[in-house]
């Protein structure tokens, strides 16, 4: 349904180009939950930025396509992006107060959605009231401001306007973040739910635990390049790439007799000047010199499991 190909997105500062995103390439099919996982500033984030052609400026898609059903998002007019936003893809961002207008009701809000592709007032009320039902929220907080809703609730409007036009694709970028573990619980069944009735889900989190619940298939970023792709069960009994290792080592165990809690040491790079070969060389208990000199290619290691590491053969250039 969605096919990311050779993406690339820079962000043009006073102080030097940050070469966020280079060479991203993935696929969701339909019914099919991915969840994008790599420390903050990885370039999760602007990924699931750009499937909309919303990278904030001074962002820019540099190279890349992005084809959703045939067509190619990057291309296309502003009045046919128009109508794909919010009917056939929608997004849940990370913080809803920056999100939802403080000065509207939620309700609002929520029609407004729906009005602007074509409904009419009385049934997009009346649409918006069934969504605050779906989300578990009371009919009434249609009359409520955001500052009025905790977070938790917030974060439901969201998601109800998000679910207006049963969409095929959900985008949420990190929309637990900010949550505790009990709303974070209930946010995930509601999305859960979406992928039951036929929505694909892009799902960003920098918590690997988190992404082995609920997905069908992972990818790991890590300093702009996509790392590793493939089915969590895979991912999880055989991660082939040092970085994922080290992600899902780093998440402590409840049952195991040490109480050792391991980290990466290191933090990630400058991506305004980012290492030559791997980006991940200077963490890397296993690099050597290939890894600092020549960059690995992306290869299909297994059938559906993607790594770009020296250790699985993936040979790439200076």
């Amino acid at each position: 349904m969605l096919e990311v190909k050779n993406l690339g997105i820079h962000y043009f500062t006073l102080n030097g180009v940050v070469r966020a995103v280079e060479g991203v390439s993935f696929s969701i099919d339909k019914k099919e939950w991915v969840t994008f996982v790599g420390e903050s500033g990885s370039g999760k984030s602007t990924v699931a930025h750009a499937i909309l052609n919303v990278v904030p400026s001074p962002g820019r898609i540099v190279s890349g396509e992005i084809i959703f059903e045939g067509k190619n998002l990057l291309t296309l007019e502003k009045e046919a992006l128009k109508e794909i936003r919010g009917r056939e893809i929608s997004m849940v961002f990370q913080d809803p107060m920056t999100s939802l207008d403080p000065l509207r009701k939620v309700g609002d809000q929520i029609a407004e959605v729906l009005m602007e592709h074509g409904v009419g007032n009385d049934e997009a009320y009346e649409r918006a009231r069934e969504l605050l039902e779906k989300v578990n929220l009371p009919a009434d907080r249609i009359n409520s401001y955001p500052h009025q809703l905790s977070g938790g609730q917030r974060q439901r409007i969201s998601i109800a306007m998000a679910m207006a036009f049963n969409p095929k694709l959900l985008i949420a970028d990190e929309p637990t973040t900010a949550l505790d573990v009990i709303v974070q619980d209930s946010i995930m069944d509601l999305i859960d739910e979406l992928k039951a009735e036929g929505t694909s889900i892009f799902f960003v989190t920098h918590d690997i635990s988190l992404a082995i619940e609920r997905s069908d298939k992972i990818a790991v970023m890590y300093a702009g390049k996509l790392v590793e792709f493939g089915n969590v069960e895979s991912i999880l009994e055989n991660p082939l790439h040092p970085y994922t290792k080290a992600l899902l080592e780093s998440v402590p165990d409840l049952w195991s007799e040490s109480k050792e809690i391991k980290s990466i040491p290191g933090y990630p790079p400058d991506l305004r000047n980012p290492p030559g070969g791997c980006r991940f060389h200077p963490r890397c208990p296993f690099a050597d010199e290939r890894c600092r000199k020549m960059e690995p290619a992306y290869i299909e290691y297994e059938k559906g499991h993607f790594v770009a590491c020296h250790l699985r053969g993936g040979v790439g250039s200076e």
